[in-house]
């Protein structure tokens, strides 16, 4: 079998391709607009929105992995998201009709189902607050649409919580990297909970599905269980480092208020900020999602979460680093 992914140049997708390597005989290639750092004899450069380059690329594919997506808070315009997201969709569906690939693995997001919602599973009512979210449930619909008149194809869809894992620089990493300083500031009581998913465990059953699951049309929240509340987090990452981290309490409304001032400084200077309102909402709000159906489909995650906590940890603050590491900048 020929497997393309799309978009696998970044954190997820090149640890996707090393587990692919590692468990499969099947033929690999990469389509990203960047050079893969660790497997650039199996990328080619094209830009998924690139229609015919994307038709050329998918001649004699079996399956396509489609990752590529414009996902970080801070994207303008914000029309790229739709670009991206739900073009680029449109751009690779179209491709597979003309090369006659029947299978497609894509990764959307919880961020479907909104904010503060009631540990929803994938029947829930979706209700995006932000483009991103909007952006990936509109190419779910262009899936649903395709697989009307694909009865005989084959689409799984993941919609993963966020994402951490080792040389990951996004929010779950700037997270550790707060509390784990010592200097961690608590917006809220730190009882709210939040979901989280170890990137191993992530491409494994992305690969699960690849191998076992070849027929219909399902679709999988992916969240590694239990949950933890900030304040269990604090208190485990104080454990792993082996140090007391004191973390200081801020109300809700403080935080919020220095997001929106942050928010406004960053469409005054028009620099990225580490800081804003939506950073703040999501941060003080509970992620609790269903992923009860994953788990029935016979995959058992090879970690558990205090365990991806744990090698992270270990990886990005414990172990010694070379300079030239490379690392993936993400949300």
């Amino acid at each position: 079998m020929k497997i393309a992914v799309i978009g696998g140049s970044g954190f997820v997708g090149t640890r996707l391709i090393e587990t692919l390597k590692d468990h499969t005989i099947h033929q690999l290639i990469n389509i990203d607009k960047q050079q893969s750092p660790f497997f650039p004899e199996i990328t080619t450069i094209a830009n998924v929105l690139d229609q015919e380059a994307i038709n050329n690329l998918l001649k004699g594919t079996d399956l396509v992995v489609l990752l590529a997506a414009e996902h970080r808070d801070d994207v303008f315009p914000r029309t790229l998201y739709y670009d991206v997201n739900v073009q680029g969709m449109a751009n690779v569906l179209a491709a597979m009709d003309l090369n006659g690939v029947k299978h497609i693995v894509f990764t959307s997001s919880v961020a479907v189902y909104g904010l503060n919602k009631d540990n929803p599973n994938e029947e829930c009512p979706i209700d995006p607050f932000n483009d991103y979210g909007k952006s990936k449930w509109m190419a779910e619909l262009l899936l649903q649409e395709w697989y009307a008149k694909h009865s005989e194809c084959n689409v799984n869809i993941l919609r993963p919580t966020v994402i951490f894992g080792e040389r990951n620089r996004g929010n779950v990493f700037c997270l550790l990297k707060q509390i784990s300083s010592g200097r961690f500031l608590m917006v809220g009581n730190g009882k709210n909970k939040k979901s989280m998913a170890y990137v191993g465990n992530v491409v494994n059953f992305i690969r699960y599905l690849i191998c076992n699951k070849s027929l219909g049309y399902d679709v999988y929240n992916y969240i590694d269980k239990p949950e933890v509340t900030m304040n269990d987090l604090v208190a485990h990452v104080s454990r792993v480092m082996g140090k007391h981290i004191p973390s200081k309490h801020f109300p809700y409304w403080m935080g919020l208020l220095g997001g929106y001032c942050f928010d406004f400084l960053a469409s005054i200077t028009g620099k990225k900020l580490a800081i804003s309102s939506i950073r703040v909402k999501k941060f003080c709000a509970n992620t609790l999602y269903d992923s009860s159906k994953a788990m029935t489909t016979g995959y058992v995650p090879l970690y558990t979460l205090s365990e991806g906590l744990a090698r992270t940890l270990n990886y990005e603050f414990l172990e010694k680093r070379t300079v030239d590491d490379v690392i993936f900048l993400t949300e």
